[in-house]
């Protein structure tokens, strides 16, 4: 079994962690897996969502410090680092955080970089990475503030202080907390009704809600022109909007 599990089913693909003796903690070569693996479902046409969990109980302790130091130079392996975490970030598909146990430290960015995150009640955040002397990565720095805004963000970041999951979900950190015994179910049921949506379209709408932040009003409402234009063109699009035009027409 590799450091990574990578399952597919009705245009699901679930990527699960793979080392719970170590808390999931990501080396480089789960690092490697990963981003290659955020690659390969973005441009294979059969993936619609992608799920990411930890297996064992816990989802990512973050980098893995005790690893032996790399070969390569450590700006190498944060380069390594940052490009998974921008390969997770440009995926034009709908993306899952499922989350029990502990999320720390790069293994907390990593459900931040999803558009979802549902937790279970076991869950606990932290950026942690002030508490190892380091700052923060995994692209935390860029999202974390744009989640729950600046304060907050320098709060949680230079405490590195341990969130529950009611916290997270009071800071808008995560969607929802579910049952530990429903939380597969919950993420599952939610992987499929995303699966069913139209796929330009959810890859529209998540370029449009991502750009967001960087553009003007008069920039979004251009942006939102041209994505209504290539909606309209797609099959997908007319086939929902004829069907909405029929059962208009009978009501």
């Amino acid at each position: 079994m590799g450091q990574i599990e990578v399952r597919r089913h009705e245009g699901i693909v679930e990527l699960t962690l793979n080392r719970p003796a170590k808390l999931n903690a990501i080396n480089e070569e789960m690092l490697l897996a990963m981003c290659d693996t955020f690659r390969e479902v973005s441009h294979r046409h059969d993936d619609k969502v992608l799920v990411i969990a930890g297996a064992g109980g816990n989802f990512s302790a973050g980098g893995d410090l005790a690893a032996p130091d790399p070969e390569s130079h450590r700006l190498d392996r944060m380069r390594i680092t940052g490009e998974t975490a921008l390969a997770l970030h440009q995926l034009p598909k709908p993306t899952i955080a499922k989350v029990s146990g502990v999320a720390v430290g790069a293994g907390f960015n990593l459900a931040l970089g999803c558009d979802l995150v549902i937790a279970g009640p076991t869950a606990r955040f932290s950026q942690i990475f002030i508490q190892r002397g380091l700052s923060i990565d995994f692209g935390g720095s860029w999202l974390l503030p744009r989640i729950v805004g600046l304060r907050r963000a320098k709060q949680i970041t230079l405490l590195g202080d341990f969130i529950s999951a009611e916290q997270a979900l009071d800071f808008g950190l995560v969607n929802d907390v579910v049952p530990e015994d429903e939380l597969d179910h919950v993420v599952e049921d939610l992987a499929l009704r995303l699966a069913a949506r139209p796929r330009i379209a959810l890859g529209l709408n998540k370029e449009l809600l991502d750009a967001s932040f960087s553009m003007t009003m008069a920039e979004a409402v251009c942006a939102e022109g041209r994505c209504q234009t290539v909606n309209f063109a797609t099959a997908e699009t007319q086939e929902d909007v004829e069907r909405f035009r029929q059962t208009a027409r009978g009501s």
